[in-house]
């Protein structure tokens, strides 16, 4: 996601949004483990995007 549509979005917005993110972290990494996965760049991004939301949220 980029910064902007983030700033856009209000607190309760957010954190379902970072809930979700932590979420699809966790499922990457279990699938990684177990050869599941191919693509470990998702991993990043989605790092990436909840580093976005709680330094908003840390702003806000």
């Amino acid at each position: 996601m980029k910064t902007k549509e983030l700033k856009d979005k209000n607190e309760k917005e957010l954190r379902l949004i970072l809930e979700e993110k932590k979420k699809k972290i966790e499922e990457a990494r279990f699938k990684v483990a177990g050869g599941g996965i191919k693509n470990v760049k998702e991993i990043k991004e989605n790092k990436k995007d909840v580093a976005r939301i709680l330094t908003i949220l840390n702003q806000k």
